[in-house]
């Protein structure tokens, strides 16, 4: 058992026991085989001396037990690691930022409540999966959808702390945009509640999030500031119909008019659903021809792949749509989202089938049954672990990697800052002596005004290959932060590299961040740090 730092096994030991008298014995985890289930599944150190192991865990059933946890965690100065159900693979798992941690497992707060069908709103804890709410919502006629992440078996909450994405319509992808109202316990043991839920019996708690003063529910997300045990969120009204269409153009220089055309048609709120950019190109990657244009000395030049393009007849770039809505409206927005594109000589068009809701039994089942990574149901609202085939073993994948961690920083939405990444991205990779990334590759569209350019870096079960890919994730922040790019979510291990780049005017976003935690914690129990955030005891240990 890996004891937390500056704890004696006395005061470990009595902690132990009174958290047993909270929540039973059968909910505080000590041996070393329960333990061990709290190990982050895609760990970049795995099997290493620094692997980011726990002490213990303790399940609390309730805010009550949650309450009574913290004072006690204070009482003995022990720093405790709140997950709501662990599933944030790629990002770090269950698996605390200090080792020596006790997590504190939510997964049994698992109760839906506060449905509000006229509104649209829910109140959940923490332990709610996807699938939790997705059938509670089905029970109850279906008339509401959720906004799922690719895997669905995460928690609704944890996941919108973390700043996840899905997608469906417009700001529903957004999930911590679409929360209202938090319950929090702080590490004094303290309840506090966010916006309306300030006032007692309040009748508007998932209707309206400021309440009255300053917005501090912002403060609790991607932070250590307190136990979040209940969340208020928005719902998505059914539609009546989804309709998908695609554009392409032939040039490399179309991506700004396409890009500026996406952007107005999304800022007007014509488009509404998921957008996809992809270059048709990259179906070629690896053919000589293509490849030496690709690794030509001082770069790939844009007229060259045009007539790359041309002679292969394919367009240099593609854009789908998705539109949400009345089947009558959809037709129309469509309508008027390809006069707009038909502006950009060259322009074709591709129209998808218009499916509409509610989806029949037999419908429903034959979605499920053709559902791929490329064909997800997650844009319907319907919760899945199709996004695990991808790199899954296959006879073209004899030997699939153990996990990945992302690298995700977000980029400006413009057609410059997209093929600048792709040409930036591609030789850092290659210099790194990594797998380089695609110089075709999309960026992620989740969030309106902004791109994500998204890579995954494989984990694998040798330390050797590891390190080499850590180094190289390391060199890749560093490369981002040159050009003025950062990440917006990050695997716990990279949360000191990631906090280093945000540091306009020698770090005062997080000195700022510093005082607060100091304030609201001032044993430094929650979290110790958690995207970069360290209580003052810890601070001169990890500089």
């Amino acid at each position: 058992m890996a004891l937390p730092s500056d704890v004696s096994p006395r005061a470990f030991a009595t902690a132990i026991s009174k958290w047993q008298s909270i929540v039973g014995r059968e909910w505080v985890f000590t041996s070393d085989e329960d333990v061990a289930l709290y190990r982050d599944s895609y760990s970049p150190l795995a099997g290493e001396q620094d692997e980011r192991v726990a002490s213990a865990a303790v399940a609390p059933a309730n805010a009550e037990e949650v309450q009574k946890i913290v004072q006690v965690a204070n009482t003995y100065k022990i720093p405790l690691y709140p997950i709501s159900t662990g599933k944030n693979l790629g990002y770090g798992g269950s698996a605390p930022v200090l080792s020596g941690s006790v997590v504190l497992d939510l997964k049994r707060m698992n109760r839906i409540s506060d449905y509000d069908e006229i509104n649209g709103t829910v109140l959940v804890e923490p332990g709610v999966n996807y699938f939790d709410l997705y059938h509670f919502l089905q029970e109850r006629g279906g008339k509401y959808w959720i906004d799922c992440p690719d895997p669905g078996w995460g928690s609704v909450i944890g996941n919108a702390l973390d700043h996840g994405a899905g997608y469906t319509a417009g700001d529903h992808r957004n999930h911590f945009d679409s929360h209202c109202g938090m319950e929090v316990v702080l590490a004094t043991g303290e309840v506090l509640r966010t916006g309306m839920g300030a006032v007692p019996n309040a009748k508007t708690w998932q209707q309206y999030k400021y309440g009255i003063g300053p917005y501090i529910a912002g403060l609790f997300g991607q932070s250590n500031y307190g136990v979040v045990t209940k969340m208020g969120f928005w719902l998505y009204p059914q539609p009546d119909a989804f309709f998908r269409g695609s554009v392409t153009v032939p040039k490399r220089a179309d991506l700004a008019p396409l890009v500026n055309t996406v952007n107005r048609l999304e800022n007007l709120g014509v488009v509404n659903g998921m957008i996809g950019f992809q270059s048709p190109l990259a179906a070629d990657l690896g053919k000589p021809a293509l490849q030496a244009l690709i690794d030509k000395p001082g770069g790939w030049v844009d007229a060259e792949l045009d007539r790359y393009a041309a002679d292969n007849g394919l367009p240099n770039w593609s854009c789908s749509l998705a539109f949400f809505g009345p089947t009558e409206v959809v037709a129309a927005q469509w309508k008027y989202a390809k006069e707009c594109f038909s502006a950009i000589p060259g322009a074709n068009f591709t129209n998808d089938e218009t499916i509409s809701f509610p989806l029949t039994a037999q419908r429903l089942a034959e979605l499920k049954k053709k559902e791929t990574f490329a064909n997800r149901n997650v844009e319907f609202g319907i919760p899945s672990l199709s996004i695990f085939s991808i790199g899954a073993r296959s006879a073209s994948n004899p030997n699939p990697t153990d996990g990945h961690v992302w690298f995700s920083p977000i980029i400006p939405r413009n057609a410059e800052s997209l093929m600048q990444a792709q040409r930036v991205f591609y030789q850092a990779s290659k210099e790194a002596g990594l797998p380089p990334t695609s110089p075709f590759s999309g960026p992620v569209t989740c969030w309106h005004r902004s791109f994500i350019f998204i890579m995954g870096f494989p984990i694998y079960k040798d330390p050797q290959i590891n390190k080499k890919n850590r180094e190289g994730f390391r060199k890749m922040v560093e490369v981002a932060a040159e050009h003025g790019w950062a990440e917006y979510r990050t695997h716990t291990i990279y949360y000191d590299d990631i906090a280093d780049t945000y540091s306009y005017n020698d770090h005062v976003l997080r000195r700022f961040q510093e005082v607060i935690k100091d304030a609201v914690d001032p044993n430094g129990i929650l979290s110790a740090g958690r995207y970069g955030i360290w209580p003052k005891h810890l601070r001169k240990k990890q500089a």
